[in-house]
């Protein structure tokens, strides 16, 4: 790897982790970020007001049961225990999310045991002749219309824009429903949050001496295009702007965060989701319960309101209508005959991933190109069911 010229378009988890693994094998790397910072969209930094550590581009919980990137973000930040749990307020009720059996029983008025639980909830169900087409189908084969109806079909809309009847039975993966009093919000093996946030993590993760960053710049793929006669580029910005959206523009929604300083302990809990359509927000969080070994006076409560996002908003969530796969598709068969050019992260794939999910994708990447020469052409979209 010595001697090899690496170009990282995107300072965020994806860049950060090829650069390391490859400055570690003694290739020289530059990376340019867009923004003031690094570490992407799970940057955080003190509120000024209440000193409270913000996830500034939304809340970023680590949880994995992938033991080799457990390991490998330990070697840049110390963990502290952290277990995440999430409510939502539907009908002037709260519930646990997501949806157990205390949920199901406090839905009923009764109490059920796990089999009884299960009957009930099969009871409900409403079957679709030839198979669902929409989410909406697909959710009442899961769980009927009175539990769609008051936990997912208002929330889901808002999120994405649109009525449920015209989202991809895809969007609703598997059954939201645990049988059991499981309250935390993720079963992974390994869970916890960085002692000094995800930007110091990042930082420590670029500190070698064949890395160099540079922030506020702007890369266009005009320039990384002439960075590739110098060496590999790896692109973490949109796949479609890498050819100027000559075929159209792959759609994103992205969120609008309103602030507000409020006392300690303001809403009871890390994060309160709204289902609810009559309520414009899709979720608050509790900033300083993100951080619970620290003791603040005060806390952040920022609310999350989605919409489509244009041109020059941030990107969060691909859409993935019928109409962006196609185009998709289009803009991933021309990419996959470059060579020279590695399109990486969520907005070079267009797809959402957790954390674990990025790291794991960038160390394959990372791992890949080592065995492999730069300049070679090699991409392996990941898995999109992952």
């Amino acid at each position: 790897m010595k001697n090899k010229k690496i170009y990282i378009v995107g300072a965020g988890l994806s860049g950060a982790t090829i650069a390391r693994l490859l400055a570690e094998q003694g290739a020289e790397v530059s990376i340019f970020e867009q923004r003031d910072h690094v570490a992407g969209n799970c940057h955080d930094a003190r509120c000024p007001h209440t000193r409270v550590r913000e996830h500034r581009y939304g809340p970023h919980i680590f949880h994995t049961n992938d033991e080799d990137v457990w390991q490998f973000v330990q070697r840049f930040a110390r963990f502290m225990p952290y277990q995440h749990r999430v409510f939502t307020t539907s009908q002037g009720q709260v519930w646990n999310l997501p949806v157990n059996l205390h949920t199901l029983n406090q839905f009923r008025a009764t109490a059920m045991t796990p089999n009884e639980a299960r009957k009930w909830l099969a009871s409900m169900t409403i079957s679709t002749p030839g198979g669902a087409e929409n989410l909406q189908q697909h959710a009442h084969e899961l769980m009927g219309a009175p539990l769609y109806e008051t936990f997912f079909r208002d929330y889901t809309e808002k999120q994405w824009g649109c009525p449920a009847t015209q989202l991809p039975a895809s969007v609703l993966k598997r059954l939201p429903f645990r049988f059991d009093y499981t309250d935390g919000y993720f079963d992974s093996r390994f869970q916890g949050m960085p002692e000094d946030g995800y930007t110091a993590m990042v930082q420590s993760m670029l500190q070698h001496p064949n890395i160099l960053v540079q922030t506020d710049v702007t890369v266009t793929a005009e320039m990384a295009r002439e960075l590739m006669k110098k060496g590999h580029v790896f692109w973490s910005g949109p796949l479609d702007a890498w050819f100027n959206h000559d075929a159209g523009r792959l759609r994103w929604r992205t969120l609008d965060f309103v602030r507000e300083a409020a006392k300690a302990d303001a809403q009871g809990c890390a994060v309160m989701n709204y289902a609810d359509k009559s309520v414009p927000w899709t979720r608050i969080t509790d900033h300083a319960r993100l951080s619970p070994w620290e003791q603040h006076q005060q806390t952040l409560l920022v609310r999350e309101i989605p919409r489509e996002a244009k041109e020059n908003d941030i990107p969060y969530y691909p859409l993935r209508m019928a109409d962006d796969e196609r185009l998709l598709t289009h803009y991933r068969e021309r990419a996959s005959a470059l060579n020279g050019v590695t399109f990486i992260g969520r907005l070079g794939t267009y797809r959402y991933m957790d954390m674990d999910v990025t790291l794991r994708q960038a160390m394959s990447i990372a791992k890949h190109f080592m065995i492999t020469s730069a300049g070679e052409r090699f991409l392996a979209w990941p898995d999109d069911n992952a």
